[in-house]
């Protein structure tokens, strides 16, 4: 393990985990990379105000602790998470999972990118099980992901096709359906729907709504 400059020192497995992904733009860099391999351009692009030798250096100590690699992808050389640096997808999810409520004021001049569903969608979908599997499109910003749900849960990925039901919606009524604040039904309303609508519900059966029943005279 390479420590940081600034490790804390202390035998124990959150310490020493932090000391290795705790710095600053680090857990950023996993949630790009977690979903596919990236181009330095393409991190550079999607992470909006880190600094090109910041990014550097945080992608050096990250494969200096096995956490990510550069691989040869034609002709272009890629960045991607070891196995090991992909067992962190359980905390990440579980760290955005609890960080839900902190989206409620609305996403303001905050920058999104519409990869980062790819690892948002699953984290509050988890214990979502379909049989047979379905596979529905959503489509938010210009950019198409698939969301697969199977016996073993949810995973989100780019197809290589598209599927053939899509939910085309803004980010804001895809991550308020999946994390329960609308129904289904006002996340049809809000956005369109083209395909099996079953596919649709199925997909976002697990979710338990917490929408407040309209008050008579409104």
């Amino acid at each position: 393990m390479t420590k940081s400059p600034r490790s804390y020192g202390q035998f124990c497995a959150l310490a020493r985990s932090l000391d290795v992904i705790g710095d600053r733009w680090t857990l950023l860099i996993l949630r790009e990379l977690l979903p596919g391999p990236m181009r330095y351009t393409e991190l550079k692009t999607s992470l909006a105000g880190i600094a090109t030798n910041l990014l550097s250096e945080r992608l050096k100590n990250m494969e200096a602790n096995g956490i990510a690699e550069r691989r040869l992808e034609g002709s272009s050389v890629v960045y991607a998470l070891t196995p090991w640096g992909a067992g962190l997808r359980d905390p990440m999810e579980a760290l955005g999972r609890w960080g839900v409520p902190l989206l409620a004021t609305g996403q303001g001049d905050d920058t999104f990118r519409p990869r980062w569903l790819t690892l948002a969608l699953p984290a509050l979908l988890r214990g979502t099980t379909a049989s047979p599997p379905v596979e529905l499109g959503i489509e938010t910003d210009g950019f198409l992901m698939v969301l697969r749900i199977d016996e073993n849960g949810p995973r989100a990925f780019v197809p290589d096709r598209d599927p053939a039901t899509v939910f085309t919606a803004t980010p804001d009524v895809v991550v308020a359906l999946a994390a329960g604040t609308i129904s289904i039904e006002q996340a049809v309303a809000a956005g369109e729907l083209r395909g099996d609508s079953n596919v649709f519900r199925t997909a976002f059966s697990g979710v338990r709504a917490n929408v407040t029943p309209p008050v008579d005279g409104d």
